[in-house]
């Protein structure tokens, strides 16, 4: 952890979540991945006693009135537990509990909001659809005008939380005839008639956190559960890709941070040809370079997280979210790949947690968005800044530094 970068109260809160992290029964971790638990309730409800959910978000309505920076502290740590606990800790207090803070109004936010961040209701956020994961736009769930009410078609699967959440976010379809982006509105649907847990899903890991189908059948929603306006879904979901993206980016270094601690010390113990295989550089480099691409990791969620902080440039934003998503999850997957490696074979039993860490963490490049969108992202926006700077003249222009740079007829672009 980079303590200089953190002042006094965000440090007293990520020190308050790692002694929450030390009181979790080690059965309790073992049950999620056996999915005897299959969803943590009780995990949830003691995060909210302590008062750790929801740090960003106002006093008033259960939060500590904090920041990103905070916010990833608490995160990070709490993947340490397990990538399953972050992603269940997450999906209610920062995402869906976000949408409504940020769209919402009083009234719900005094009705979902305050009793989620107290342990009392919990949540799950209903985007990926049997027919679409990264199109958005392509849902087919539909919502009926029907005067007073809504009436929401449709199904929602890999929805963390389906199992065990007392309400969702819902996106569906208020205007088939619009351009997609004009005519999606986003829900507060609660659990009741129509909604059913179709099927809970036999993971590879992160296993425990309730992650099921969703159908909606049918399912009355009074006008007043729409977050924002009618048609107006996409703002949420642009917003939504914040918490998303940047939580998950902070909760893969927490979860990936055991496999290099364990590797570490298997190292240090386990002796070949007379002496510690830590001592081999086959092994030390492997080590070394998962500890720096932890540091690295560590350092991009936490400039974003200041970006954010600051309401830097909203397209600058959305890079640097995508490249810390991205870069971050691939970079903590090599951590414990890198850790498997150096342990051998038994790092590939259960004997240690790393092959559990190592199926955990498979998800984190495929969830909140797969990481080749987010390299469509990155491309998309970098090239629109690389001209609008250009056009601006706000750096020196490198091209002409070059012995020959008039060579004109060697410059063939078509």
């Amino acid at each position: 952890m980079f303590n200089y970068l953190l002042d006094e109260t965000q440090r007293q809160l990520r020190d308050e979540v790692r002694d929450f992290v030390k009181s979790i029964p080690r059965q309790m971790i073992l049950d999620m991945d056996a999915e005897k638990i299959t969803f943590p309730k009780e995990f949830l409800q003691e995060a909210a006693r302590r008062n750790l959910l929801g740090c960003r978000y106002p006093v008033q309505w259960g939060g500590r009135g904090m920041d990103w920076v905070a916010a990833a502290t608490a995160i990070e740590e709490i993947g340490t537990l397990g990538y399953v606990f972050a992603c269940t800790f997450g999906v209610g207090a920062e995402l869906v509990c976000d949408a409504i803070i940020i769209h919402g109004n009083d009234a719900q936010k005094e009705k979902y909001v305050k009793p989620l961040l107290c342990g009392e209701i919990f949540a799950a956020e209903c985007l990926t659809e049997p027919r679409g994961g990264s199109d958005f736009f392509g849902t087919t769930t539909t919502a009926e005008d029907r005067g007073d009410h809504f009436v929401i078609n449709g199904q929602k699967r890999f929805i963390v939380g389906g199992e065990g959440a007392d309400y969702f976010l819902v996106y569906a379809r208020t205007d088939p005839e619009a351009d997609p982006h004009k005519g999606i509105s986003a829900f507060i649907v609660d659990r009741g008639p129509g909604v059913e847990s179709k099927y809970l899903y036999g993971l590879m890991g992160c296993r425990g956190g309730g992650a099921s189908r969703l159908v909606f059948k049918d399912v009355r929603v009074p006008k007043e559960n729409v977050v924002g306006s009618v048609n107006g879904g996409f703002e949420v979901f642009k917003t939504m890709m914040i918490p998303e993206r940047l939580g998950t980016a902070a909760m893969t270094i927490g979860a990936a941070r055991p496999a290099l601690d364990v590797a570490t010390g298997y190292t240090t113990r386990r002796k070949a040809f007379g002496q510690p295989v830590a001592q081999f550089q086959g092994v030390s480099f492997q080590v070394a370079e998962a500890a720096m691409l932890l540091d690295a990791a560590r350092a991009m969620v936490y400039v974003t997280c200041r970006a954010v902080d600051q309401n830097e440039d909203g397209r600058r934003v959305r890079r640097m979210i995508s490249e810390t998503k991205k870069f971050v999850t691939e970079s903590c997957q090599k951590v414990a790949h890198n850790a498997m490696q150096v342990m051998g074979g038994i790092g590939y039993t259960n004997v240690f947690p790393v092959e559990r860490i190592f199926r955990d963490l498979r998800l984190a490049s495929i969830w909140t968005g797969t990481n080749e969108v987010m390299s469509m992202i990155i491309a998309n926006e970098w090239y629109k800044e690389y001209w609008a700077n250009k056009q601006a003249g706000l750096t020196r222009d490198p091209e002409p530094d070059a012995a020959e740079a008039d060579a004109e007829d060697e410059k063939i672009y078509e």
